[in-house]
C-alpha cells in the first residue's frame, strides 16, 4: 500500500459556477519510486478550527451568536464542520497539484457562514481530513487501498478568498432562510401594505419597530 502525502498550497474563488465555491489546491505526494499510481478517488472532510487564531473585539462581538460571550470562549470555541468534498487524481509519479472544489453558501443559518462572516480579516484555520481508494500498480498488477484516516493537513485561508466570493454571487446582500410560517406572514404583511419587494417589506417592519417601542 504506498504512503500518500497531502499539503495544501493555495485557495481561488470560482467566478463562473452555478454557486459559490473555492477550489483548493491540493497537492498529493508519493515517493515510493516502485509504485505507480493510476488515480484516486479522494474524499476530504473540511473542519473549521477557531482557536487556532486571534480575534479584535468587533469580531468578538459578531461571533457572540456562535461561541456566547467572549469569556466562555475557553469552554466553546470548539471546531466546526464545514463541508465535504472530493475529487479525482489523475495518474501521477511522485506527486501533483489538483483542484479540490470545496462548495459554500451564504445561508446564515449554518454555523460556518456565520463564522466567515463575523472575521473583519486574517485568515480562517481549516484541518482538512482525507480519505478514499487508491488505484496503484508495484509492477505485479493493478491493484487497490485505502487511505489512512489519520492523513491530514493544515491549511490557513485568507477571509479576503471568501469575501470577495461572496460579495460576486451576492453583490450588496444576503441570503436568509426562513420557515413556511414566518415566510407566510411576511408574504402578507407585504400584500397588505402594498409593498412592490420583500427589501421594502422587511424595511417597513424596521421602521415601525422603534415607534411600537414608544408607545410602550
Amino acid at each position: 500500500m504506498p504512503e500518500l502525502t497531502f499539503s495544501v498550497e493555495g485557495a481561488e474563488a470560482e467566478r463562473f459556477a452555478a454557486a459559490p465555491l473555492i477550489h483548493l489546491r491540493v497537492r498529493v505526494g508519493c515517493h515510493d519510486n516502485a509504485v505507480r499510481i493510476r488515480n484516486v478517488m479522494l474524499q476530504c472532510q473540511v473542519r473549521i478550527e477557531p482557536a487556532r487564531r486571534r480575534y479584535t473585539a468587533a469580531e468578538q462581538a459578531e461571533l457572540v451568536d456562535l461561541f456566547g460571550e467572549p469569556s466562555r470562549w475557553s469552554r466553546t470555541l470548539q471546531g466546526l464542520l464545514w463541508t465535504h468534498a472530493s475529487v479525482l487524481v489523475p495518474a501521477f509519479e511522485e506527486s501533483c497539484v489538483v483542484s479540490l472544489p470545496v462548495p459554500c453558501t451564504f445561508d446564515f443559518n449554518v454555523a460556518a457562514t456565520k463564522y466567515f462572516h463575523g472575521l473583519s480579516g486574517g485568515e480562517v484555520p481549516l484541518l482538512l481530513l482525507f480519505s478514499g481508494t487508491v488505484f496503484y500498480d508495484e509492477g505485479t498488477g493493478l491493484q487497490i487501498g485505502q487511505i489512512a484516516w489519520t492523513k491530514e493537513s493544515r491549511f490557513a485561508l485568507p477571509v479576503s478568498v471568501w469575501q470577495s466570493m461572496m460579495a460576486h454571487y451576492y453583490p450588496d446582500s444576503a441570503w436568509l432562510r426562513l420557515p413556511h410560517g414566518v415566510f407566510e406572514r411576511l408574504r402578507r404583511y407585504r400584500q397588505q401594505h402594498g409593498l412592490s419587494d420583500w427589501e421594502q417589506a422587511i424595511d417597513h417592519l424596521l421602521a415601525a419597530q422603534p415607534q411600537a417601542e414608544e408607545a410602550r
